[in-house]
């Protein structure tokens, strides 16, 4: 008996941890990235994780896979169909305009440094085109300098005009025409089976995207830029529905502590960690190579980003936003980083 009455009152303990420790809300999570890419693989659950830190566990979310494609997160969202998602902005021409500033090239730094002063530049400058409206933006970020894979090794840029490349929307689309490329729009998950199939020569993605999408098998040799050809611009979103039903406390807690910029630090630590491992792992694997664009090369891609770049800032300055302090701002605190 007095055996019986401790497992009873053993158990009885273990239930009642089970149930303070249980979390009050569950927020449902769409992701369109596959299980074993960093987004899911690391960077929600590390924001999951925070947002239980935070809240003392009251707060807590779970993934799910192929709710909707990649340009459809944001009306997703907005409906109520998933609580929090990420987008890539260059999915969805013509809805997005502020958010290029952070994708052009011509800026010295990882994706960190870049990710911070995104979301720093969008609190004093981007937010007032509000762009995210329909939803609670809870942090910006981009991947590495991206960089183009192909099959075939290209050692100078003049090797890639006339090559079907995948090209992402935004300012990558835009440095796509730039270089002569026959531009085809597929969204990463479709990358491999593009490659796979010959229907694209080529691809424009970060290095990360080797392992992530699994590049080094269809996509062999990397010509790669210093500072990369441009970069990609994503942001954390929520139901703002989902976030006004929370206690006070906890809305406080989350937004100090979580969403802003440590959500945006976090993202771009995780996507400049596994540059590095596809780094490793391109230089590791029998047929890979990693090709340094020439001097030459660099004068010439020059000459076309400054075009890029006059472009687009005449295009956010028309959306009533300083964009040449905007610019200038992402330089100095990536600079500061």
């Amino acid at each position: 008996m007095p055996i019986r009455k401790s497992l009873i009152a053993g158990l009885g303990l273990a239930l009642s941890i089970c149930g303070a420790n249980a979390a009050e809300y569950t927020f449902t999570i769409s992701s369109w990235a596959p299980p074993t890419h960093g987004l899911n693989a690391e960077m929600w659950p590390t924001l999951i994780k925070m947002m239980e830190d935070a809240t003392n566990g009251r707060v807590t979310a779970e993934v799910k896979y192929r709710l909707a494609p990649p340009p459809a997160q944001m009306d997703l969202v907005i409906d109520g169909a998933a609580d929090m998602s990420v987008l890539f902005h260059g999915y969805q021409s013509g809805r997005f305009t502020a958010t290029k500033l952070i994708e052009l090239p011509g800026y010295d730094g990882n994706a960190e440094a870049a990710s911070v002063a995104y979301w720093r530049v969008h609190e004093a400058h981007l937010a007032a085109a509000d762009e995210h409206r329909g939803v609670k933006l809870i942090g910006l970020h981009t991947h590495g300098p991206a960089q183009l894979h192909s099959d075939r090794k290209v050692t100078d840029l003049s090797g890639i005009r006339d090559m079907k490349v995948r090209v992402p929307g935004g300012v990558g689309s835009q440095v796509g025409d730039a270089l002569g490329v026959a531009g085809i729009k597929v969204p990463a998950p479709k990358v491999y089976e593009t490659l796979a199939s010959k229907a694209a020569d080529g691809v424009v993605m970060p290095l990360e995207s080797r392992g992530g999408f699994k590049l080094t098998e269809v996509a062999k040799n990397v010509y790669e830029v210093p500072g990369g050809l441009y970069r990609g611009s994503f942001a954390f979103i929520m139901n703002q529905d989902s976030f006004d039903r929370l206690p006070e406390d906890i809305r406080k807690a989350l937004d100090e502590k979580v969403f802003g910029e440590p959500a945006s630090r976090m993202a771009g630590r995780v996507w400049d960690k596994n540059d590095a491992k596809a780094r490793e792992l391109t230089l590791a694997t029998e047929g890979n190579s990693i090709n340094p664009a020439t001097e030459a090369d660099l004068t010439a891609y020059g000459k076309l980003a400054d075009a890029i770049v006059a472009d687009v800032l005449a295009e956010i300055a028309a959306k009533g936003i300083d964009a040449k302090a905007a610019h200038a701002m992402v330089k100095a605190e990536m600079g500061a980083h």
